[in-house]
């Protein structure tokens, strides 16, 4: 991962390869945001000047290129855009801020230091660019090995930015290094779920998760327990069990728990974990199943999260439930009309064997509930039927109690993760009914992802307060990248869970 520094030094006697500024985009042109003072000054105040005549505007995301003044120990000034410029006195959004410091870290792949020069008024500026930095720089080349010769010698197989300088920083100031400190771990484990949601289905079964899961357990003090299939039978997971019938590779229920002697309150993260979803005998139709790895999205950021509580020593306990399973069609697989009887007892007809995802998270939360924690919160690639909803950058929070989902979703958007509160109307129960068993695993279709919702929320304790994020659109980009966001996994959900637990350990959890 890149290596973060805070700096005073002055941008013209810094050596690197590169100077980082910001550019805002102003009624009347790009306008030189502050932190690039000295950077200004050695192009006697006309930098806006010639960053417009180079057609750049400061509209977010915008990247330009220019040669530094005479002087400068860099050579580069990257101009980066943090979009409109704010009003007199306020300062700029911390998410702009955030992709402004992404979209210059990949631009300058390759390069092996960089000063960013970007607005930084207080330690919380200094975190959101040092985040925004490591998570743009983050480049995913495990399977790559055989070709990084060639492709260094072509010029395309630029290594990430190693280094990066954060000018206008105080290396001694208590609150700017646990600024600096906080954005290294949630950003290397947010990296690490994107990993993991890159890493192809054949190299990543529910025993091989779990394995992950184990190793970093045990790195960073956190007890673990693994149920594998003898261990799910005997407990009676019949939605986990009976997903991962139709699979060579047999589920896992992993159980990850942070415990702080200090803590008040505990909260449980339920993620999904289907490492691969084909959609069993109800088959996915061609040109659905190729980023099904990325179905395990949830449970990576629950993952993550935990790991992160856990790294950060947060004076609260959490818990996280990785419900893992790969989902194959086979002879021995879960067939439509099949009924399955869950670990809370209750019994299931499945009418779609692609509407996986809650039978597994069924089985989790009731484990998670049988704990009574003062808050459950799944995150799960749940539906389509949200990503028609609400595209492909946000995800929906519905919840039992509607002041946790407001609290819920401000936590998202003080994150920085697009999040939309959604509803769960009671008229939309009666559609799972089922003549066979106690509740179906489908309804109606229309509003299906608010339905599957309100199936999750039959397996939550009496009295325990629950939220589910269904993060099915910005899981996993399928689109180029953009900001600090990259091509393929990218991580969705950690940082606003890891922001719920920092909520709950201070007491201020609505």
């Amino acid at each position: 991962m890149t290596a973060l520094t805070l700096s005073t030094a002055a941008a013209p006697g810094l050596r690197a390869d590169a100077i980082v500024i910001g550019v805002a985009k102003g009624a009347g042109g790009p306008s030189v945001a502050p932190g690039a003072e000295a950077v200004d000054k050695a192009y006697d105040g006309r930098l806006a000047a010639v960053l417009e005549t180079l057609s750049a505007s400061g509209s977010e995301g915008e990247v330009t290129k220019l040669p530094a003044p005479a002087g400068f120990k860099a050579p580069v000034v990257v101009a980066v855009g943090l979009g409109a410029e704010p009003e007199k006195d306020a300062g700029f959004d911390a998410e702009a801020l955030r992709r402004a410091a992404g979209a210059a870290a990949r631009a300058l792949a390759g390069a092996k230091k960089a000063a960013f020069a970007l607005p930084v008024a207080e330690a919380a500026d200094a975190g959101v660019v040092a985040e925004g930095v490591l998570l743009g720089a983050y480049s995913f080349d495990a399977y790559k090995e055989s070709a990084k010769e060639t492709k260094a010698a072509k010029g395309n197989g630029k290594a990430p930015l190693a280094e990066a300088a954060l000018l206008g920083g105080k290396p001694r100031d208590k609150a700017y290094k646990a600024a600096i400190e906080r954005a290294a771990a949630v950003a290397e484990e947010l990296n690490r779920a994107r990993d993991l949601v890159n890493t192809p289905p054949n190299d990543l079964n529910p025993e091989a998760f779990a394995a992950v899961a184990q190793a970093a357990a045990k790195e960073h003090g956190i007890k673990v327990q693994v149920l594998d299939e003898k261990a799910l039978t005997k407990g009676g997971y019949g939605g986990i069990l009976g997903v991962g019938a139709g699979s060579a590779s047999g589920p896992r229920l992993v159980k990850l728990s942070y415990t702080s002697p200090k803590a008040k309150k505990s909260l449980a993260f339920v993620g999904k974990g289907i490492t691969y979803d084909s959609g069993g005998i109800s088959l996915k139709p061609a040109g659905h199943n190729e980023t099904m790895k990325c179905d395990m999205a949830g449970a990576a950021a629950v993952f993550a999260a935990v790991v992160s509580a856990a790294r950060l020593g947060l004076e609260v306990n959490v818990t996280g439930w990785l419900a893992l399973a790969e989902n194959m069609p086979s002879g021995s697989a879960t067939r439509p009309g099949d009924v399955l009887r869950m670990y809370s007892g209750k019994t299931v007809e499945v009418l779609n064997t692609d509407a996986e995802g809650r039978l597994v998270l069924a089985d989790a939360l009731w484990a998670a509930s049988q704990e009574k924690p003062d808050a459950i919160i799944d995150v799960a690639t749940l539906t389509g039927a949200m990503m028609l909803a609400l595209g492909s950058r946000t995800y929906g929070i519905m919840a039992n109690d509607d002041a946790f989902r407001s609290a819920v979703h401000e936590a998202a958007e003080e994150s920085g993760e697009p999040a939309w509160p959604m509803p769960l109307p009671e008229h939309l129960r009666k559609g799972m009914d089922s003549p066979t068993a106690d509740i179906a695993n489908m309804g109606e279709r229309m509003g299906g992802g608010l339905v599957a919702g309100l199936f999750l929320r039959e397996f939550v304790g009496e009295g325990i307060t629950w939220a589910h994020l269904d993060i099915a659109g910005p899981a996993f980009n399928e689109g180029g990248p953009f900001g600090y966001t990259p091509k393929g996994g990218t991580g969705t959900a950690v940082r606003t869970l890891v922001r719920v637990a920092e909520l709950a350990a201070a007491g201020e959890l609505g």
